[in-house]
């Protein structure tokens, strides 16, 4: 099993898992010994926060901050984190909605909260689209 498909599961409350796009890693045989390759990019799962800081570094986005952006747009994030469909695409079919970016981490099962998180562990994953565009999508594991 991977660590990409164990973050899934919800077997690495610790980690944070982030999809890099193809186009958008300019020395992908870097990430060779870090990541899992997917049709369209990478996936890397590191402890929270090395892998926060390897967001930074690869991307020049801090995922907090993403995070902040992102919360204001609701859009879908596949439940693979290798891709999403930008909420903007239907508005703007002319420009490139490519999936450039995804950060997520997951959140454990808190009955006190309520609402979704009283159902199980929730992923949060933040989307960046290459026309710009950052949106974000959260669900029960498994669901």
């Amino acid at each position: 099993m991977t660590k990409h498909t164990e973050f899934l599961a919800g077997e690495r409350p610790e980690d944070v898992l982030f999809f890099l796009h193809e186009d958008a890693v300019s020395n992908p045989g870097a990430l060779a010994e870090y990541a899992d390759e997917v049709e369209d990019g990478h996936v890397l799962v590191l402890p929270g926060d090395d892998g926060r800081s390897a967001f930074q570094s690869a991307t020049g986005i801090d995922p907090m901050g993403l995070a902040q952006q992102a919360m204001g747009t609701e859009g879908d994030i596949h439940d693979d984190l290798t891709g999403a469909v930008c909420p903007v695409a239907e508005e703007e079919p002319e420009s490139d909605h490519t999936t450039r970016f995804v950060f997520a981490f997951a959140e454990e099962q808190n009955e006190d909260v309520g609402g979704l998180y009283a159902e199980g562990d929730v992923v949060h994953a933040y989307a960046v689209c290459a026309c710009g565009e950052r949106y974000s999508d959260k669900w029960v594991v498994g669901e």
